[in-house]
């Protein structure tokens, strides 16, 4: 039987409002919600789930320089996605596979939004599933775990 491994969900600004910001962009489910089906899909797979939210840069950063030990990181920055040189470089410094995740499809939004600080260190992207990304995100992790690389890569 394969060890278990934690896998760590972070989330950045204003993703505790989901459920009743914007849901028009971002849906109805809660990130109470959506941390459980995580959880949920992640036991399931034989993974262990750290699943955090913050609206501060700094507390992003501290909990990624804290988290050396998990098999995968799964980010959505939100906001901090075009703006946080330091979450980039804190992201950097990891020693394992990091997923970028966004529930709306930033491409077809502002333009703003269409330029990101951490896509190009990420090992993968998903976004436009709407909180879907978060259990697509979990699946391409544990191919990367299984595999060391993505099924089609």
């Amino acid at each position: 039987m394969r060890r278990k491994k934690t896998i760590a969900i972070l989330n950045g600004p204003n993703l505790n409002l989901l459920g009743s910001r914007e849901q028009d962009i971002y849906g109805h489910q809660t990130l109470s919600e959506i941390e459980a089906a995580c959880k949920e899909h992640a036991s399931a797979a034989g993974y262990r789930l750290d699943f955090r939210q913050t609206n501060s840069e700094g507390q992003l950063i501290d909990w990624i320089q804290d988290l050396s030990k998990v098999g995968a990181i799964i980010i959505n920055p939100a906001a901090y996605t075009h703006t946080s040189i330091a979450i980039r470089d804190a992201l950097i410094s990891c020693d394992c596979p990091v997923i970028e995740v966004h529930i709306s499809n930033v491409l077809k939004r502002e333009i703003f939004r269409r330029e990101s600080l951490i896509s190009d260190i990420a090992s993968g992207i998903i976004c436009g599933f709407g909180t879907y990304g978060y259990i697509l995100a979990l699946n391409a992790v544990d191919d990367l775990l299984r595999n060391g690389k993505f099924i089609d890569g």
